[in-house]
């Protein structure tokens, strides 16, 4: 499923992965938001590879942005998850640990990403920008997104490519393509912090992980079929749902 929804709207099912490790696979929150950044980072990497060789991805851009957003998964990744304590604060009888935390943090970005998808239908692609390439906050976003996608282990391409198109001027479609390189870049740097800090079920995760590449080729084939914008749409309404959910799950309320 993941697969075929990131070949079939470029996006988004990558945000389906922590979902799917915690609560149909039982692992740990904290484990799980490393392991969807292999997921993530693997599976945007095919589809930066098969941009490149179509010559859409710009790599001046993707540089600007990756360096700062790499650097701040990784810290976040290797340092600032490990020091959040497990047990953050107390109200009334309801005890807020740090792994319920992490899925109601993720359940707020799920709702931004479902606005986002959802908004975006039937509106006209975006022009590019006629401002000036601008350097200082294309890196303040990338640390963001960095810093972002350390936390919840979502590659952030609804947060990327609306950076990549109102500064630094790029056409949708090379938008997009160049968001997968950079996604790829941070959440496997991203990952390498991870490796030093936990164990790691590789058996299980390269399989996963084989899967979802080939639900990639997969999408992309029925992608020639079905518009991306509706599909699109669509998914935004379930991702709104599947934050609903988990809020009301963390929360107590099944």
């Amino acid at each position: 499923m993941i697969g075929i929804i990131l070949g079939l709207i470029g996006g988004g099912g990558s945000i389906l992965t922590v979902p799917v490790f915690v609560y149909l696979l039982y692992i740990n929150p904290v484990t799980a938001t490393a392991y969807s950044l292999f997921v993530v980072g693997v599976s945007a990497l095919v589809g930066a590879i098969r941009n490149i060789q179509k010559g859409l991805v710009d790599f001046r851009t993707a540089i600007v942005f990756s360096i700062p957003a790499f650097i701040a998964v990784y810290i976040s990744r290797k340092y600032l998850l490990p020091a959040i304590p497990e047990d953050l604060f107390t109200v009334g009888d309801f005890l807020l640990t740090k792994n319920i935390g992490i899925m109601i943090f993720f359940a707020i970005i799920m709702l931004i990403a479902s606005v986002s998808m959802i908004r975006s239908n039937g509106k006209a692609e975006p022009k590019a920008s006629t401002k000036r390439f601008n350097y200082p906050l294309i890196l303040l976003e990338g640390f963001v997104v960095g810093v972002l996608t350390g936390i919840v282990g979502a590659g952030g391409g609804f947060l990327i490519i609306p950076a990549l198109v109102l500064l630094a001027k790029l056409p949708m479609k090379k938008a997009v393509a160049t968001s997968l390189l950079i996604i790829a870049i941070k959440s496997l740097i991203g990952f390498i912090g991870d490796i030093e800090t936990m164990d790691i079920d590789w058996n299980f995760l390269l399989l996963f992980t084989s899967i979802s590449v080939v639900g990639i080729f997969i999408g992309v084939s029925l992608n020639k079929y079905i518009k991306g914008e509706k599909l699109k749409k669509g998914f935004g309404w379930f991702v709104l749902l599947m934050a609903v959910f988990i809020l009301l799950r963390e929360f107590g309320g099944f």
